[in-house]
């Protein structure tokens, strides 16, 4: 048994009593879909003893990865640790990039951390030229390359900017940086000391990264196509090495030229073969980071709908079988925190981009994507075909109606961090106020407004019980609760849960919102943002 399956079994054994006693033996406590190691996997490196490293940004840690055994440790831990590219340089110092917190760091050979640079939000990748100096860029949140002072002494130096989002790169034989262009689909070649640019290869879907192996073979790999790509530095002809899902992150070639990708939506890292083009895993999971989930019936059985940042899933309740609905830079989607579904219907919520997204609950189809929201934390349809929209970012709720979402009202503000919803009645919406610890009804008529329980702590995911009562995750006392909606009453159904992954630097609070769903005989599922897992609590008949 793998180490983390060992903790996850452990885990799992312990909750399960602490769930028992804290619900008088009414509810037990069972795995739909088990854990995995990461919280999204994003940069890999290797040492000079072939020991490969993960960089997590979500996770905010640096993970050493046995790519025997699968077995992950923690190397780094959250939140110096936030990585979405890291490098070890000549004297063994690993580096990494923080992208939301805007840093680098560096880890010595003396085990002390030391940031090099600050004040740099959305810095991506890095790497070491042949001369030791360190160079990287920022991508998403800027568009610029530097280079880093290795002793943190000076601020960065930016050599150019507006290339198109350069992101994983590494240095060629010649001493020139090669590198994919995220956002125009080719692979250039950079002189950092004249600050030029040529385009080696294009015709990329969406290129993420690039390495060179020992002989010199440039390797590219394109997250929208699910491809490893062989690109030759003169005459940029391109071989596809090997077809994969997609969502590749990644790559890191070790010195017997051995090539690891990782996939961010399955929370994976793989071996490929340059010869063969087949993929070994060396560690996966089954979800990647999850947030909301909405329950819905499909003829007899019973599904959960899974935002999970880099994956819109569904989840079969009678087997646990997860499948793919849309992956993050392989379809239309932007890193999904909520979902709700109603009728044939599915809506998807993005804080961080500011979106909700509209499915087919049959074909899976993306039916439409509205921007412009100010941090959305979740949306409900309505049987006019409007949608309610709790806004995190003004603390209101909004009537969004019209083509593209382009009319949109304000039906109550000053909530105090809005983060769940569920549909009270047709004329009204119950809202969790994340920050003020409320479960508040709303009149969408007028924006009235009915305390239903305070003095929560962190209330977030909402759902409602077959009986009308009110079932809330109180991620601050790692719990899950039900309230009357008629007196407030409140009682703990389980407690001591895997839930409250703290929020990373510059986002949120409520960071990844903590998902519950409740079945048609009552029980209770939620998503478990610290083990990446979805769990039962299953009522007593």
């Amino acid at each position: 048994m793998r180490q983390h399956d060992l903790a996850a079994a452990l885990a799992a054994a312990l909750l399960f009593g602490a769930a028992q006693a804290a619900a008088a033996d009414s509810y037990t406590l069972e795995i739909v879909v088990p854990g995995s190691s990461f919280h999204g996997v994003h940069g890999l490196t290797f040492d000079k003893a072939d020991h490969l490293f993960a960089g997590s940004v979500v996770g905010e840690s640096v993970y050493a990865v046995d790519t025997g055994s699968g077995a992950v440790t923690t190397h780094v831990p959250a939140p110096e640790g936030q990585a979405d590219d890291l490098e070890f340089g000549p004297d063994g110092t690993l580096v990494w990039t923080s992208f939301l917190q805007g840093k680098i760091r560096a880890l010595g050979p003396d085990g002390q951390i030391r940031v090099l640079a600050e004040g740099l939000p959305g810095i991506n990748s890095t790497a070491f030229a042949p001369d030791g100096r360190l160079f990287a860029t920022q991508v998403f949140l800027g568009d610029a390359l530097y280079e880093i002072d290795r002793t943190g002494e000076t601020p960065a130096r930016k050599i150019m900017e507006g290339m198109g989002g350069l992101n994983g790169f590494d240095f060629g034989p010649d001493g020139k940086l090669y590198g994919p262009l995220w956002f125009k689909g080719q692979v250039v070649r950079v002189d950092v000391d004249a600050a030029t640019l040529e385009v080696v290869a294009d015709g990329f879907q969406t290129p993420a990264a690039a390495n060179f192996d020992s002989q010199g073979k440039l390797y590219v790999v394109d997250t929208k196509a699910g491809e490893v790509v062989r690109v030759d530095t003169v005459d940029g002809a391109k071989t596809v090495v090997a077809k994969v899902a997609t969502s590749i992150d990644n790559l890191a070639i070790d010195s017997r030229d051995r090539l690891y990708i990782s996939n961010m939506a399955n929370n994976g890292i793989y071996e490929i073969d340059t010869v063969s083009g087949k993929a070994r895993t060396v560690v996966e999971g089954r979800l990647a980071m999850p947030g909301d989930i909405a329950l819905v019936k499909q003829g007899d059985r019973e599904v959960l709908y899974v935002a999970d940042l880099f994956a819109y899933r569904k989840v079969d309740l009678s087997d646990g079988k997860v499948s793919d609905i849309a992956r993050m830079h392989g379809d239309t989607l932007e890193y999904p925190f909520s979902v709700s579904a109603s009728g044939d219907k599915v809506l998807l919520g993005s804080w961080f981009t500011g979106t909700v997204q509209e499915f087919d609950g049959n074909s899976g189809k993306s039916l439409a994507m509205m921007h412009k929201f100010a941090a959305p934390h979740d949306a409900l349809l309505q049987d006019d075909g409007s949608l309610v929209v709790a806004e995190l970012g003004t603390g209101s709720l909004l009537r969004v109606s019209g083509d593209h979402g382009d009319t949109r009202t304000v039906i109550a503000k000053d909530l105090v961090g809005p983060v769940g919803l569920v549909q009270a009645d047709a004329g009204s919406v119950y809202v969790t106020e994340a920050y003020a610890g409320l479960v508040t009804k709303v009149s969408l008529a007028d924006g009235a407004r009915t305390v239903i329980a305070k003095d929560l702590k962190l209330p977030e995911g909402i759902a409602l019980a077959p009986d009308g009562a009110i079932v809330v995750a109180e991620v601050g006392l790692r719990r899950i609760v039900r309230i009357d909606p008629a007196s407030g009453a409140l009682t703990v159904i389980a407690e001591n849960l895997p839930i409250g992954l703290a929020a990373t630097e510059g986002t949120p609070p409520s960071g990844v919102p903590t998902g519950v769903a409740v079945g048609a005989n009552g029980d209770v599922y939620f998503a478990s943002d610290i083990e990446n897992a979805i769990y039962r609590l299953k009522k007593s008949m």
